[in-house]
């Protein structure tokens, strides 16, 4: 029985996200590709000429300047009109932050649009063309420029409707990767709700509804998080530890630390460097069995 064999990690499927193809095709008259399952998402944008695409148990009739998105594992198929055949050029992308991206946009449900005048988005296919071909560096050029472009998308074709309970989410999604950004700081619930654009007692009301913290609660807890590895991982002074997640108090953190700990940040790293020993010994007394 033949065995199957994978050598790769797959690891571009872990990235936030990448291109994975681009290209331009002048086709023939009567031209067409499917009936088929593409597995990553992929932008078509027409330069010239017009043609048919079909998904979702719909056809579409699109010409010069409209676009049209394929979803992954969504069968399609597209062909070029018989007497004037498209052009076009195409973006594809994937990983695991695309479809939140693209959430953000309409696009996933209205798989057609037309880029009208605002050639920035239609520029960021040429340049996508260019940096392919470029002798170094190429997919740092070409995913900055994927970026731009998911960025032009969600600015000109935004989503149409947004759940009230998906927002109040998204709300203390921001907020919480605000404190994780910026815990070294001076952070406090009015400045993530100025920075959110949303009033203090609603982020806190919120915060605390879905985490079951308040966010002040949350940022303590994420800052001994860190002065905790902190301490395990380097031999930095605790003056240093508190300055490096918000406190430039010293006392001042070692008394929220020992609150939260049980323990002063000295008393802490004596602890976890004594179980390290005793961890180290177990081991070395297994290794002479």
């Amino acid at each position: 029985m033949m065995k199957d064999y994978i050598f790769s990690n797959d690891f571009s499927r872990n990235l936030d996200a990448m291109i994975y193809t681009c290209g331009r095709e002048e086709c023939a008259p009567s031209h067409s590709y499917g009936p088929v399952v593409r597995s990553g998402y992929l932008i078509h944008y027409i330069l010239s000429g017009k043609g048919i695409y079909k998904a979702n148990g719909r056809i579409y009739h699109l010409g010069e300047g409209d676009a049209f998105l394929i979803c992954p594992n969504s069968l399609i198929y597209y062909e070029a009109d018989k007497y004037h055949p498209w052009t076009y050029t195409w973006i594809g992308f994937q990983g695991i932050k695309i479809e939140e991206y693209l959430k953000r946009t309409s696009l996933l449900e209205d798989l057609c649009f037309h880029y009208g005048k605002d050639d920035r988005v239609r520029l960021c296919h040429e340049k996508m063309f260019e940096a392919y071909n470029l002798p170094e560096n190429r997919d740092l050029m070409m995913n900055s420029i994927l970026y731009e472009y998911l960025y032009l998308l969600a600015s000109k074709f935004p989503r149409k409707y947004v759940p009230a309970g998906e927002k109040k989410i998204s709300y203390v999604e921001e907020a919480l990767q605000y404190i994780e950004n910026n815990y070294a700081h001076k952070v406090n619930i009015q400045v993530i709700a100025d920075h959110l654009s949303i009033e203090r007692t609603y982020l806190y009301r919120l915060f605390k509804d879905i985490t079951g913290f308040s966010p002040q609660e949350y940022l303590l807890d994420f800052r001994i998080r860190q002065a905790c590895s902190l301490l395990k991982k380097t031999d930095l002074p605790v003056s240093d530890i508190a300055r490096s997640v918000g406190y430039e108090d010293a006392l001042y953190f070692s008394r929220l630390f020992k609150q939260k700990k049980g323990k002063t940040p000295t008393d802490y790293r004596k602890s976890i460097a004594g179980k390290s020993s005793d961890d180290d010994a177990e081991k070395r007394k297994y290794d002479k069995v």
